[in-house]
């Protein structure tokens, strides 16, 4: 296992990386580490190193990308997607450091700290110029209830102030235990002394402080933004300020990072700036350092993926509870992609019993991927499988009953191509993915290694020629499972099956010997992927 470190990382995590067993630990830096790509397994980035198509071309092996911090606008989300590579940040990692930054602008704003400061140094004794303003009494908005908006909530609190908010996907009992209101966004911009911006960057948040939102807003506002510079039209924001209905801004982050020396935002009296070290704290860069190693190693170690921002992430908790069953919906999946006949038009999930309680969207993945592998050069996993299937025209359904097979949870998939249907069933027995039916027939049997999936008519005589056949041509029999239907309609052969476990590959040839047989029907050769 190749680990890259592609820009510095808490001393701590290179500790933690270097003492798991086997791994290699490549620390290097935004300029050479392109050098190591061929060959690693994870990348390691901070903000400095784009991870695009280019990147990610070079680097074949790559499974997981660990982004030390909050935002990952600096990694290609589709990219990696495409190419099967879990992308993982650290949310939350920097939420102090970022908070007591945004209170320290907002001080620093009330008091005109660094213009008192640079005019003392020059010599003068301004006393009356920086008569400053109090945070208390003063009502704070929030737009964003995040991690860190709710740790600047928690200290603004100390100073006295009235805190609203604003933030549609917030609970509003996680709001009232803060001690907070919950606002419209017009009541905020129109109450509101200061107003710190802790969004997320999206389609309907860019640009959300504009020359409207200014307009609704109380002359005298201050406006401080530690999130992302894209939230405020700066044009807009330099009109407002020169206008003073602004009367004052710390701005951390910028639409254009770095800003030009002659970007008109920079020529504003009253404004603080920056540059983007909200979250440059020795104790949050130590944090997200080693977080993101710790998660690195659960995903490559266990497969546990936290905090993922491109496949549904869950905690170790419930990776234990439904990782089993991962693995029982790829192998299912690969099963039924050699007992089937013709291309695959569309796959079809049952989840049974307690199973289907839980978040069932990584055993649609697995199964997926399962099912595709089968005929892909390109290879499917949980993090591409939606996006592959959906470009092939895979249709995908799923379903839940919570009814118990027997005394089991089990997963059930229904794989259809143009010639009919195959339905395969599986559970988890003993901490292993077994198979239950095929089409309906009980037959429980392993789903490792080397299988034959055989479907004959119940007539004498036939397990006999399949153990001549393979012995003949010197294929051992590890094990042999058999099944066959029930409630057959007079008149009518009753249909059965096997699955044999073997220790080689079943030939071509030994298969049509085997179909030789008349009562053999399907003979076909199943390689489950442990």
């Amino acid at each position: 296992m190749k680990i890259l470190v592609a820009e510095p990382l808490a001393a701590a995590g290179i500790e933690l990386l270097r003492a798991q067993a086997g791994w290699d630990v490549v620390v290097s830096n935004p300029k050479e580490y392109a050098a190591h790509l061929a060959d690693c397994d994870a990348l390691l980035v901070r903000s400095a190193v784009k991870v695009n198509k280019d990147v990610l071309a070079k680097a074949p092996k790559l499974r997981v990308v660990g982004r030390a911090g909050v935002g990952v606008d600096n990694v290609d989300l589709d990219a990696s997607t495409a190419a099967g590579v879990l992308v993982m940040n650290t949310p939350g990692g920097n939420a102090i450091s970022v908070a007591e930054h945004t209170i320290g602008l907002m001080l620093a704003l009330a008091r005109a700290l660094p213009a008192a400061s640079a005019s003392t140094k020059a010599g003068k004794w301004e006393k009356k110029k920086f008569q400053g303003n109090e945070l208390r009494g003063k009502t704070l908005g929030v737009l964003g209830l995040g991690s860190i908006g709710r740790e600047v909530v928690k200290r603004a609190a100390n100073f006295e102030m009235r805190i609203i908010s604003h933030d549609p996907f917030v609970n509003p009992r996680t709001a009232a235990d803060l001690n907070v209101e919950l606002v419209s966004i017009d009541k905020l911009y129109a109450e509101s002394d200061y107003i710190s911006l802790h969004l997320a960057l999206t389609p309907e948040t860019h640009g959300v402080l504009n020359a409207s939102a200014f307009a609704k807003m109380k002359p005298g506002v201050r406006i401080v933004n530690c999130a992302r510079g894209e939230l405020i039209k700066s044009a807009d924001l330099v009109e407002a300020m020169n206008s003073g209905k602004v009367a004052g801004a710390g701005l951390d982050v910028f639409e254009k990072e770095p800003p030009e020396p002659s970007d008109p935002i920079l020529a504003v009296e009253n404004l603080l700036a920056t540059p983007h070290i909200g979250g440059s704290t020795d104790e949050a860069q130590e944090i997200v350092g080693v977080r993101i190693v710790e998660q690195v190693v659960e995903y490559l170690a266990h497969g546990v993926a936290i905090n993922a921002v491109n496949m549904p992430s869950l905690t170790p908790e419930m990776y234990k509870a439904v990782g089993p069953f991962i693995a029982l919906a790829e192998r299912l999946g690969n099963f039924a992609a050699y007992a089937a006949t013709g291309n695959p038009k569309s796959v079809k999930l049952t989840y049974s019993g307690r199973i289907a309680e839980l978040n069932t969207s990584l055993l649609r993945s697995a199964a997926l991927a399962g099912v595709m592998n089968r005929s892909l050069e390109q290879r499917a996993n949980l993090v591409n499988a939606m996006s592959i299937a959906d470009e092939r025209g895979l249709g995908v359904a799923e379903q839940q009953d919570k009814q118990r097979i027997g005394h089991v949870d089990s997963v059930k998939l229904s794989l259809e191509t143009e010639t009919g249907t195959t339905v395969v069933e599986g559970a988890v027995i003993l901490g292993k993915p077994r198979l239950i039916s095929v089409d309906g027939i009980y037959c429980e049997a392993t789903l490792n290694g080397h299988l034959l999936f055989l479907k004959n008519h119940d007539v004498p005589g036939v397990i006999g020629h399949v153990g001549s056949v393979l012995g003949t041509s010197g294929i051992n029999i590890a094990n042999f499972s058999l099944g066959r239907q029930e409630d057959v309609p007079a008149g009518q052969l009753a249909i059965a099956i096997a699955v044999v476990e073997v220790d080689s590959v079943v030939p071509e040839d030994v298969l049509g010997r085997l179909k030789s047989n008349p009562a053999v029907l399907v003979a076909r050769p199943v390689e489950v992927l442990a």
